[in-house]
């Protein structure tokens, strides 16, 4: 199979679909691999890198998708790279489709068979291809929040620690997660009070035998969540509904219960967002006010720690990358049930449920491609 990685284009996305070492473990087994000139510059791997490993290095993006079976790229096809698509073309990559009608459209259109990597699930019930930067955003996620309650960014002028003397910041966090509970452990690190709150009592007694009395705990219902977010110096939200639009936890009228210059960071923004006042935002303008509340919104988060995230995605993307290649997609899907969850849109029909739902599209299983 020809399989190729373009540049990234969304802003400053410096991550990579396939690493140097990705690229020599699919060339090793027979598989050409096509790679744009300086995609992986945003980690440090030069095209010399890139040619070592077996790669062919092109100048644009419109190679890659004019020649290869599959592209694997890291964050949605933006939509110059949608139009590129053709049918029947394996694109493996993020794509967050609930909160997004146009990509959406421009996908079924294109006839492309598109495996979502947010979507992709493994024998405990997890998702493992979304697990590693859920990690780095949930850690990173705390590092934006103290930074935005700095005075000169915005913020209330507080210190997440605090010092002797003084308490420290209060930061409740919205799901107890694998985003919140990196969230977690990083706020506690910086030492700050850390409440946690989820809908699960099984989630809720892992993290309290896990913080023990460095972080509380508090069951999420309305009165609960109202009360930690008014009282909160930053709120991290980490909800997750996999595949679909994320709910809208934190309402305006929420919002206006907390202290001006508080800071909310919305973890699940690719998803739509969990607060009612949330829009995507960039790392070239991270940061706006609503209702006296800084908002931080950047919707690709680890794209700023390029290297570790994209390590991170290969390690747990290249393995179904080399079954997609080795078997087909009809193939791998086929041998693996959890591969096959990740189909999101296949030959112009939605092949999920919730991200039909989401946008009123009609629902085909994956069974029922497969057949076809």
């Amino acid at each position: 199979m020809i399989v190729g990685t373009p540049k990234e284009i969304k802003n400053h996305e410096y991550r990579v679909g396939l690493t140097p070492e990705s690229t020599q473990e699919l060339t090793a087994r027979g598989h050409e691999v096509l790679v744009q000139t300086g995609a992986g510059l945003g980690i440090d791997a030069t095209d010399d890198a890139y040619r070592a490993a077996g790669a062919e290095v092109v100048d644009t993006a419109a190679e890659i998708f004019e020649r290869c079976d599959m592209v694997v790229k890291v964050k949605e096809p933006q939509a110059d790279e949608r139009k590129m698509l053709r049918e029947g073309q394996i694109l493996y990559t993020y794509l967050h489709l609930a909160p997004d009608p146009d990509q959406t459209r421009d996908l079924i259109a294109s006839g492309a068979v598109c495996i979502a990597y947010e979507t992709v699930t493994d024998e405990d019930g997890g998702l493992p291809l979304l697990k590693p930067m859920s990690q780095v955003a949930g850690r990173m996620s705390a590092q934006a929040g103290a930074g935005a309650l700095e005075k000169a960014r915005g913020g209330r002028g507080v210190l997440l620690g605090g010092v002797p003397g003084v308490a420290p910041g209060k930061v409740a966090i919205i799901g107890g997660g694998v985003v919140g509970f990196n969230a977690a452990q990083m706020a506690v690190g910086l030492g700050a009070d850390v409440t946690i709150l989820d809908r699960s009592p099984t989630v809720l007694e892992r993290l309290g035998i896990y913080f023990e009395a460095r972080a509380k705990t508090r069951f999420s219902n309305t009165a609960n969540l109202a009360e930690c977010v008014a009282e909160a110096d930053l709120v991290i939200g980490a909800v997750l509904v996999p595949g679909a639009a994320a709910p809208k936890l934190v309402t305006r009228d929420m919002l206006k219960t907390m202290h001006r210059g508080a800071v909310v960071v919305d973890v699940a923004i690719d998803q739509g967002g969990c607060f009612e006042t949330s829009h995507a935002t960039t790392h070239d303008d991270p940061t706006y006010v609503e209702e006296g509340v800084v908002h931080y919104c950047v919707a690709n988060m680890p794209g700023a720690v390029a290297r570790t995230s994209t390590y991170a995605l290969n390690n747990v993307t290249l393995p179904r990358a080399l079954r997609i290649a080795d078997l087909g997609w009809r193939g791998a899907l086929a041998e693996d049930k959890h591969l096959a969850n990740g189909l999101n849109v296949c030959h112009g029909k939605v092949t999920y449920k919730a991200v039909a739902d989401a946008l009123g599209h009609a629902y085909t299983p994956v069974a029922d491609i497969l057949r076809g």
